[in-house]
């Protein structure tokens, strides 16, 4: 399945640093056909946790964007955590990597690796930051 939009809106941005990051990675790994796979699993301290990986193929039923020349894999799951967030990636002297910024988080640990929903789903563990 191919869509940008679950509520109407753009499922996830991503900056152009994220897309310059991005680009990057996936020539480095020479995987012109791969995409960035983003997804949300359980156990964050806050209750989620945010992952990504480089991706060489898809499944069946995963949402795939296409921003910016970049290709975005998001599982269903993980697409109703992520509608309406970005991806950005930073390069700091105390932080450097992709991050997300996601409206759908009421509450996140302090590195914003974890999050938590209004509905208080997920099952918070200690903090690995």
């Amino acid at each position: 399945m191919t869509t940008d939009t679950i509520s109407g809106t753009t499922l996830v941005t991503i900056t152009d640093a994220a897309v310059e990051k991005a680009k990057a990675l996936l020539e480095a790994r020479d995987l012109p056909e791969g995409a960035l796979r983003v997804f949300v699993a359980g156990g964050g301290c806050s209750g989620y946790q945010y992952g990504m990986a480089l991706a060489r193929s898809t499944e069946e039923d995963d949402i795939v964007l296409d921003e910016s020349g970049v290709r975005i894999v998001i599982d269903p799951e993980s697409a109703q955590y992520l509608d309406g967030a970005e991806i950005d990636y930073v390069d700091e002297v105390m932080k450097s990597g992709f991050s997300i910024y996601n409206p759908n988080a009421v509450k996140s640990c302090a590195c914003g690796s974890s999050f938590q929903t209004s509905d208080g789903s997920g099952q918070a563990r200690a903090c690995g930051c």
